[in-house]
């Protein structure tokens, strides 16, 4: 196990936690937690730039890296700030609220901001092996880093599909199936998930093994937690067409649908 580098996470966690507080403080002006999803793939960007700026990387695989860190995170934290613009707290989290009160102000900033940045925490270290360069690239470096990208695709037109069907649906009832959403539920999960598989093999490649924990962390949460256990629920509550679509249609991994 190359645990090389980890004594060096010092100033990316120090920018995290200031960066914590600050959108707790503002959460509690606004009443409105919701901010902290936006807030959420930023982790990864601090820490993966100021990771690779404290050892001072150059590698070829390390930029690459970088790139596509910036790539991911950038495109889905825009997304999903202007997804959330003007429609008030999330209902997830006004459940939250609501189930501890009093003083959920306060309890917000453990509960639900050093929560998500404790979590990023460790979903993000795959990247510490390969910023250390500790071992040279390989062809199976960038077959991980190919997987990772086209798992960032992958989310990316699954959630540009469901944004376009959301803004020319003309009747609520009706069920999103087309696209990637005819073969998966959560293709954009699956995405998520793909990306953090892409990103483990690179660092594995480098001596990164260890950190496997990162990827069955993000399915893991994606898949039993806060992502489709979530959205089944919602669906099962809805038309007789929604709960045919899900008993039609494959959950995560995209498949074809049966009748």
């Amino acid at each position: 196990m190359n645990l090389s580098g980890l004594a060096e996470v010092w100033l990316p966690l120090s920018a995290m936690l200031l960066l914590v507080i600050s959108a707790w403080a503002l959460s509690v002006k606004l009443r409105d937690v919701s901010i902290v999803d936006s807030l959420w793939s930023i982790f990864f960007i601090v820490f993966t730039l100021l990771f690779a700026w404290r050892l001072r990387s150059d590698v070829t695989a390390a930029y690459v890296l970088i790139a596509l860190i910036l790539l991911w995170g950038l495109r889905l934290s825009i997304y999903i700030t202007v997804r959330n613009h003007g429609k008030g707290e999330d209902r997830r989290y006004q459940a939250i609220r609501a189930r501890n009160q009093p003083n959920f102000e306060f309890k917000s900033l453990y509960l639900i901001f050093l929560l998500q940045m404790v979590l990023a925490t460790v979903i993000v270290l795959p990247v510490v092996p390969i910023l250390n360069g500790a071992q040279d690239a390989n062809l199976l470096t960038y077959a991980g880093f190919a997987i990772a990208a086209f798992g960032a695709l992958f989310e990316t037109i699954a959630d540009a599909q469901m944004a376009r069907y959301k803004a020319t649906r003309t009747a609520q009832d009706t069920v999103m199936n087309r696209g990637l959403w005819r073969y998966s539920r959560h293709p954009n999960y699956f995405g998520e998930a793909t990306f953090w598989w892409g990103l483990w093999i690179a660092s594995a490649s480098m001596g990164g093994a260890w950190t496997l924990f990162s990827p069955l962390l993000m399915t893991w949460l994606l898949t039993r937690v806060s992502g489709v256990p979530l959205l089944e629920a919602d669906l099962q509550q809805r038309s007789p067409a929604h709960r045919e679509y899900l008993l039609t249609t494959p959950r995560f991994v995209p498949g074809r649908p049966t009748r």
